[in-house]
């Protein structure tokens, strides 16, 4: 950064926009294996709080791929810009007051706790989408593990490049045991025992 550059802060603070909204800026990031159901999740959750009147949005790792990062690769160094790019832009909407989910692979441990720092304390929430490679494959709905396994995409996470689990994530969901419904409903749980939004 250079000497220049000068952060400027709004005149209308955080506090006041969740005073106006009833609910507070946070972020909620979930991590997991291709196929282990995210953006599903993601999606299904934003849709149960915006039926409730809640402002909210998901930033996908696919669509920031078309746009944002269209310029990044997979490397280990794209990897990592691409999760610092989500991390501040998240940073904005939760800012703005917006209750986002970042639905995102994130392989490594941390980069995502780097993103953590962004945040106050109880803003942001790491959740495992937790799912057997296996299962992952079997799932496979954009074909991208067989193309993988045919040597067409390499850095592969999960096959020829790492996962790394989250040590101790704010909550943990086993697509295995629970379904889509269930998921969201424990998110919208935690946000709610949070104070991030009302309880219905």
């Amino acid at each position: 950064m250079t000497d220049n550059v000068v952060r400027h802060e709004g005149r209308v603070s955080p506090e006041a926009r969740e005073r106006a909204s009833g609910q507070k800026g946070a972020l909620v990031w979930l991590t997991g294996l291709s196929a282990s159901g995210k953006s599903t999740i993601a999606r299904q959750a934003e849709e149960i709080l915006f039926n409730r009147g809640v402002w909210t949005y998901v930033l996908d790792g696919d669509n920031l791929r078309h746009g944002l990062n269209s310029d990044l690769g997979f490397g280990q160094a794209d990897r990592v810009e691409n999760v610092r790019r989500v991390g501040e832009a998240a940073r904005l909407f939760a800012d703005a007051g917006l209750v986002v989910f970042v639905a995102l692979i994130s392989p490594y441990r941390a980069d995502r706790e780097r993103v953590r720092t962004l945040f106050g304390a109880g803003r942001f929430m790491e959740v495992y989408v937790k799912c057997p490679l296996s299962a992952c494959e079997e799932r496979d709905p954009k074909g991208l593990y067989v193309r993988a396994r045919a040597g067409e995409i390499a850095e592969f996470t999960g096959l020829d490049s790492p996962y790394e689990e989250p040590d101790a994530p704010e909550l943990a969901l086993d697509t295995m045991a629970l379904d889509i419904g269930d998921c969201a409903a424990k998110i919208v749980g935690m946000l709610e025992e949070r104070g991030i939004v009302r309880g219905s």
